[in-house]
């Protein structure tokens, strides 16, 4: 038989799979589950008399499955009703209008900002301001969200000086946009990021503390849109690296921990999308490709 043939065989001896075969095996760690304990695996599958090598592991999450948990924002139209109160009259057709009624409409853009440079010299926040370079590229952030065309609803910001600064730039180009702050999305340390890092260990009460207040606002603010929302929404956030990489994180069902592993420009511009289904898609992460190179800097 030749190796052509053998190769049909062992695809088609896998039920409605596809199979990438490698001339070199590679190692793979041990996948983990939700409880942190490794789970054995086979080194190899044997299929139609030839050793696969062993199917890539999916990333453990906090729901132990590594596929898309659609109701991620407890929004799912079946979690929103009460199946119980049921008419058994009408029986599936009430149920379904029930459903209808339930499910999102509209698309949510949510523009997340990473506020501009600051003095890192301040002790405390309220010296902690804009440096004048910060404001330029605050200007530049400002004028490139106008130039998109499109009509935001709201810009929410951190209470912190730096991003209520950055913001006020911003806002001076979407004249007539609201502002809304709130301390929610104030800088801290969301989760312990892994790998670790050397230069940066805060306090494990920090984590307790600041991890609750910044998921808090991922639950409060990122999710589909409601079902009373009938045209497509476009929503800014002023906030900070830590704030914005985990909520990515989150947004995309990655490993939270994982937020470390990304670095964002001051100024930059993160846009999620988030579909009536609840599907969430990235289109860009800490842009800055409007700035000139000799204005952009990641401090």
């Amino acid at each position: 038989m030749s190796f052509r043939r053998a190769l049909a065989l062992a695809a088609c001896g896998l039920a409605g799979g596809s199979v990438l075969f490698s001339a070199v095996g590679v190692g793979k760690q041990p996948a983990r589950g939700a409880g942190g304990d490794a789970e054995a695996r086979p080194a190899g599958t044997a299929a139609a008399g030839l050793l696969l090598p062993p199917a890539p592991s999916l990333p453990a999450r906090a729901g132990g499955s590594g596929y898309w948990d659609s109701n991620w924002d407890r929004r799912e139209p079946l979690a929103l009703i009460n199946l119980k109160k049921k008419n058994e009259e009408t029986g599936e057709e009430e149920l379904a209008s029930r459903l209808d009624h339930c499910k999102a409409k509209a698309t949510r853009h949510i523009f997340l900002i990473r506020h501009s440079q600051y003095n890192l010299d301040g002790r405390i926040d309220k010296d902690r301001t804009l440096t004048e370079l910060g404001r330029e590229q605050a200007e530049l952030t400002g004028r490139r969200l106008a130039s998109l065309g499109l009509k935001f609803d709201t810009i929410i910001h951190s209470s912190m000086t730096r991003a209520t600064e950055t913001t006020n730039i911003i806002s001076k180009h979407l004249p007539g946009v609201k502002k809304i702050s709130t301390d929610l999305l104030r800088e801290g340390a969301p989760i312990e990021p892994d790998p670790p890092v050397s230069h940066w260990k805060p306090e494990a009460v920090q984590y307790y503390e600041d991890g609750a207040r910044i998921e808090a606002a991922f639950r409060n603010y990122i999710h589909r849109a409601d079902a009373k929302q009938e045209e497509d929404s476009y929503e800014i956030f002023v906030c900070h690296a830590n704030v914005i990489r985990y909520i990515v994180c989150r947004a995309l069902q990655f490993p939270p921990e994982g937020w470390l592993r990304m670095s964002l420009n001051n100024g930059s511009i993160t846009h999620l999308v988030i579909r009536p289904s609840g599907r969430v898609a990235l289109r860009t992460l800490g842009d800055t490709g409007f700035m000139p190179p000799d204005k952009i800097t990641r401090t």
